[in-house]
């Protein structure tokens, strides 16, 4: 769902009260343009770890760096020019998923490259009218899930275990809501965590709620959050920094005052509205800062030495950040002009990061190491 891609300013009199809620001696993380190579709007990013990171978005378009930001490569997946790059997962410099969406059902498609992006094998092809490919997730290298909006009634969700075979656990997924769906906004409406844990977030029906699988994607519960839903609201992103802790956001696509968040301390179960984060428009995404701690890293021979930085980086940070959120937001209609802001302490504390403007997606390998990306090509290095 969601399917408009890109001119909305912030109100002047918004930026100024965000602005004054700031106190005058917060250290705001330290902000670095870099050069992406394309100009295409990119939606979703994947740090593999402090230099290795790749984003992608319209127009078929992906980037890659293995330097940490100082230089990216871009390109154009051939047979993908029509189409939108609503998430990519990054395995190494070499190995990387993207999933497509676009006008007609055999648009939405996960596409593998073993060779840094040379060649692209596409691996699954929607065959089922009506789904929508909102966001993949991945517990390791080739075990993983895709989640589509509802069909029927039903979410014709996706698992593989090799990456490179995809085959529908529609039959595990819980029944859904009228109208029930999930918001392609940064490919972040699901997450992974350790080798079984799974939530994904979902709006477009009376409630807004989370999906979470503990045993891989066999059985699954729907839990209820208090975030505002209807046909163009609901959840967007979500976020988990262990088994039971975790953090949605979201808002209605149709409203610019309507961003929201809630935290969760039971696995996902039970929701608790944050303070209202200081960004018009929707939540687009959210990640917490600490960044990779449980997840995989890239099996490349070349990047020993920036696993052990990554795992000194979440050491030396490890309490300090620990329920540290960032989140980026979009402004309707034209969702190219939003905002960001940060909490130090999971939505009860904001600041508002002034000079940030135009991201759909923001992840991070470790608090140093943090990308935006969005509008025009942009690409934003944040360190805490």
């Amino acid at each position: 769902m969601f399917k408009h891609p890109v001119l909305v300013l912030l109100l002047a009199a918004f930026a100024s009260l965000a602005f004054a809620d700031n106190p005058p001696k917060v250290r705001q993380p330290t902000l670095t343009p870099q050069s992406s190579g394309t100009t295409q709007l990119l939606i979703a990013v994947s740090p593999v770890n402090s230099r290795v990171v790749w984003a992608a978005g319209a127009g078929g378009t992906y980037v890659v760096t293995t330097d940490g930001g100082n230089t990216w490569k871009s390109g154009v997946v051939p047979g993908a020019e029509n189409l939108q790059f609503r998430d990519v997962h990054a395995v190494s410099d070499r190995i990387a998923y993207l999933s497509s969406v676009g006008a007609n059902t055999t648009d939405f498609r996960i596409y593998k490259t073993v060779d840094g992006g040379a060649h692209w094998t596409v691996e699954f092809t929607n065959q089922l009218a009506g789904a929508f490919y909102d966001c993949f997730a991945f517990w390791s290298p080739g075990r993983g899930l895709a989640h589509s909006d509802s069909v029927g009634g039903v979410f014709p969700d996706l698992r593989t275990s090799d990456g490179i075979h995809w085959q529908s656990i529609a039959g595990h997924m819980p029944p859904a809501l009228p109208g029930e769906a999930s918001f392609a906004s940064s490919g972040t409406c699901i997450t992974t965590l350790g080798k079984q844990n799974a939530w994904i977030a979902t709006g477009g029906s009376t409630t807004a709620r989370i999906l979470a699988t503990r045993d891989g994607g066999n059985t699954w519960n729907a839990y209820a959050t208090p975030l505002i839903s209807n046909a163009s609201a609901g959840g967007l992103s979500v976020a988990f920094r262990d088994a039971r802790n975790g953090f949605v956001g979201g808002g209605d696509l149709s409203s610019n005052t309507s961003a929201d968040a809630a935290t969760s301390h039971d696995g996902g179960a039970t929701w608790t509205l944050t303070n209202p984060p200081p960004v018009p428009g929707a939540v687009f995404c959210v990640a917490y800062v600490r960044g990779l701690r449980d997840r995989h890293f890239s099996a490349s021979p070349n990047d020993g030495d920036d696993q052990d930085q990554d795992q000194n980086d979440r050491g030396d940070h490890r309490s300090q950040f620990d329920r540290t959120v960032v989140i980026t937001a979009e402004t309707a209609p034209d969702f190219n002009s939003g905002s960001a802001a940060w909490t130090p302490d999971e939505g009860q504390t904001w600041y508002w990061l002034p000079t940030v403007s135009g991201y759909w997606a923001v992840a991070f390998a470790n608090p140093k190491a943090g990308w935006f990306v969005g509008n025009n090509g942009q690409i934003l290095k944040i360190s805490f």
